[in-house]
């Protein structure tokens, strides 16, 4: 690989925020910049350059980026890094604004401009690098983004705006970047996407999520796949055999909801119904009938009522999902939803989000306590303070449940073991090794 000798080394710091698709992009951009002799540093106050990876999906999100961002261009300013360089959704979406305000920042780049930023950072390279990725989550799992972009219309998400048209990649690409990890250790492919139940629509004329699936089975050494993102409309009913078939796939989706209420969704533009999504549910379950579903919500979405937010606590009281996180409303500019402005006050919004919680922190622990005196299979995460902190199959890493294991063994990140439960709280579970 052809390079100059007056490339300057310097240590490039790479800061991911917001979702697991930008820790794919992030750990695509390491590879290439490793490729190129750039050497990577955790630690940005060691760093000759920072690039930050934003989000700009919610405010909270945005505001964790601007205020990464400041902190950077305050490191710029005292002379302590040479480069600053803002990319991803961010960046895609408020560049020039945010170049007027935030004078220090050298570069900015959207979504996986990787060669852009190989070209600042090593100007003197002579040919385009194909570097592999650099994991940068724990060695047993890694996630694959099998597409990029949604073609769906929800009112209240800018995703579009920032990633584009969706976007399927091969098959036999993702399967090679799926042997490319087991290589490497990787044991549980997490399958990532804006809509991950297109995939294939737009490159085979069809949604083939259970022929990917399928190829993903196959390889050697991906003991765990598992599916998240599944947009529920048009939702491809043909995974559900291959997901009770295949025993190295993981009897669980992520399938985000947003709402229940029929008015809502309408609103909403999620092209779905209170009915059609219960009997989407309930198919599923009788297909798979020990499958573990989880689900995000929306609440304070413009004009959803209080008689609304009721038939959301009752949905969720009736158990059909099994992991809920709930996000508050916040209004994004450019969204069909903006022009119904932001009229239910934050507080409320905050309330709503309680209550919902609290309905389902009882649901869990009565889930929970129904699995003690059983044995599961496990996957060992970390030790602490002489326990071991394993996750199951119903639980995918940093959203769900924790199991904490005690043992006279000694055990191995990334060990699959069986362990019997004693003890279960609200979102946790304990117990021992058999």
């Amino acid at each position: 690989m052809a390079q100059s000798r007056t490339t300057i080394s310097q240590k490039v710091s790479v800061i991911t925020l917001g979702c697991s698709k930008n820790t794919v992009d992030s750990e695509v951009l390491s590879g290439h910049l490793k490729a190129a002799h750039l050497e990577l540093t955790d630690d940005p106050k060691k760093a000759s350059s920072i690039i930050i990876n934003t989000c700009g999906f919610i405010d909270l999100a945005k505001e964790e980026s601007v205020n990464t961002i400041l902190e950077a261009a305050a490191l710029k300013r005292k002379g302590k890094i040479q480069t600053l360089i803002v990319a991803g959704c961010l960046s895609e979406r408020y560049g020039e604004e945010l170049r007027k305000e935030i004078p220090e920042v050298d570069h900015f780049f959207g979504t996986e401009a990787y060669g852009n930023i190989l070209k600042v950072l090593s100007p003197d390279l002579k040919y385009a690098l194909m570097g592999e990725r650099v994991i940068s989550t724990p060695k047993h799992y890694a996630y694959i983004k099998i597409s990029e972009g949604c073609d769906n219309p929800c009112s209240f998400c800018a995703i579009p705006l920032m990633r584009g048209k969706h976007r399927s990649k091969q098959v036999e690409d993702i399967v090679r970047e799926a042997q490319a990890l087991t290589r490497q250790g990787v044991k549980e492919i997490i399958l990532v996407a804006q809509d991950s139940t297109a995939y294939g629509l737009d490159i085979y004329g069809k949604r083939s999520l259970d022929v990917l699936l399928r190829a993903l089975s196959d390889v050697s050494g991906a003991e765990w796949i598992r599916l998240m993102y599944a947009y529920p409309t048009k939702f491809p009913k043909e995974i559900l055999p291959v997901i009770a078939e295949r025993d190295n796939i993981c009897s669980y989706i992520d399938m985000p909801l947003q709402h229940i209420s029929t008015n809502v969704l309408k609103s909403m533009r999620r092209g779905i119904t209170r009915r059609a999504t219960e009997e989407l549910i309930h198919i599923i379950k009788d297909t798979v009938p020990d499958i573990t579903l989880r689900t995000t919500f929306i609440v304070g979405y413009p004009g959803e009522t209080e008689q609304d937010f009721a038939e959301l606590c009752e949905f969720v009281s009736n158990g059909f999902i099994d992991r809920v996180g709930v996000f508050t409303y916040s209004q994004e500019d450019d969204t069909y939803a903006y022009i119904l402005g932001d009229p239910i006050a934050q507080e409320v919004k905050d309330e709503r989000r309680t209550i919902l919680m609290d309905i389902q922190k009882g649901l869990s622990l009565q889930k929970n306590q129904s699995l003690i005196g059983t044995q599961v299979k496990a996957i060992v995460e970390q030790e602490i303070n002489g326990e071991y902190q394993c996750r199951t199959e119903s639980d995918a890493p940093e959203v769900d449940n924790e199991l904490y294991v005690r043992t006279e063994q000694k055990l191995s990140i990334g060990d699959f073991i069986t362990v019997e439960i004693d003890d279960t709280a609200e979102f946790d579970l304990f117990g021992h090794t058999i």
